[in-house]
């Protein structure tokens, strides 16, 4: 089968690789689309994401993934051949204590497809039963490529940050990839939602944005919009480039919450500054949320035809390297996306 294969830093190239094997608890799942995300063009320089080193090596990345049941083990029930689905990409052992209480996403021995094992950027895929989800035929592959992390991520914040009716959601990367679902999830939850961009980006209001705003003017104008109270509930995944400004629009009782973190802010760099104060005056929260839950996607499928992508680009398999030169440019105005088969 073909793949997109990093062999090495900078070394990445469509090849034909063997067919990944089935186990009795398998499915094999022939791919229709993969979301790409920067952090799959980061890993082909350094092979690491996040401070985790890549696996396997060579290593096939993508982890956004829908496709068709093609193959399935013995002792698979739940699915047959020619189902639709997509991946839940976490990987987890069922059987640690935050398994057990549904935090999959925690998994004490987990990790990612595309990241701690092969990914979705080749026509076949095999994963476990359990990290395969059925979809109905009314699912656009570009929609279901986008549930399994741009979407379930800010759906998991929301719901761990408390999002009530009314209250004011402001979203930092907006048209990014999870900014475009966390403001209409933000709306599901009924938010009133302010997108923060740097760049002009209208088609937002498409989206059921209730006010755009500048990242350069952001505090002068929430404290406008908001008369002074400020913004309930914080989604900043920029990174630390933006925590400064986003920190600052938080209202009293309001809740921060961060994941991804694209400009920066992992162990190695300067630590974010947070006086006590600033959590204890106001009772604040500040919350970082890493991926979601299984059942949360399984709720997501049936939200589904609620929500809607903006597409900038989408390549063919044979292309997958331009694709991730792509979703870097600065020119990018919505989700990249490679269509396999």
């Amino acid at each position: 089968m073909k793949a997109l294969v990093i062999e090495g830093p900078d070394i990445v190239e469509v090849k034909d690789v063997e067919e990944p094997k089935v186990g009795p608890q398998d499915v094999l799942i022939k791919v229709k689309m993969v979301g790409i995300h920067p952090q799959d063009y980061y890993m082909t320089k350094d092979l690491t994401v996040q401070g985790h080193k890549i696996h396997p090596i060579p290593h096939i990345p993508g982890e956004e993934i829908a496709g068709v049941v093609e193959r399935v083990g013995d002792q698979v029930k739940s699915l047959k051949k020619g189902d639709r689905v997509i991946v839940y990409h976490r990987i987890h052992d069922g059987t640690c204590d935050m398994c057990i209480l549904g935090n999959e996403q925690l998994c004490r021995n987990g990790g990612r497809f595309g990241i701690n094992a092969n990914g979705g950027l080749a026509e076949y895929i095999a994963v476990p039963e359990k990290n395969v989800i059925k979809i109905s035929e009314d699912i656009s592959w570009e929609i279901a490529a986008s549930l399994p992390a741009s979407a379930l991520t800010p759906y998991h914040a929301l719901n761990k940050a408390g999002l009530k009716a009314g209250e004011y959601l402001a979203v930092f990367g907006a048209s990014g990839n999870t900014g475009m679902f966390a403001i209409q999830l933000g709306k599901i939850f009924g938010g009133i939602v302010i997108a923060v961009s740097r760049k002009d980006r209208p088609w937002l209001k498409e989206f059921g944005v209730d006010y755009l705003v500048n990242l350069d003017t952001v505090e002068e104008e929430v404290k406008e919009i908001t008369k002074g109270k400020m913004v309930d509930v914080v989604i900043d995944s920029v990174g630390s480039a933006t925590w400064n400004k986003s920190l600052k629009i938080v209202s009293t009782l309001g809740r921060w919450v961060t994941f991804g973190a694209l400009t920066g802010g992992e162990f190695k760099e300067e630590p974010m500054q947070v006086f006590p104060i600033y959590l204890y005056r106001f009772e604040r929260t500040l919350i970082g949320v890493r991926g979601g839950k299984k059942s949360e996607l399984h709720t997501l499928v049936n939200l589904a035809n609620k929500l809607k992508v903006k597409i900038w680009k989408k390549f063919k398999l044979d292309e997958a390297p331009k694709a991730l030169e792509a979703v870097v440019s600065p020119e990018r105005d919505g989700r990249v996306f490679v269509e396999v088969t």
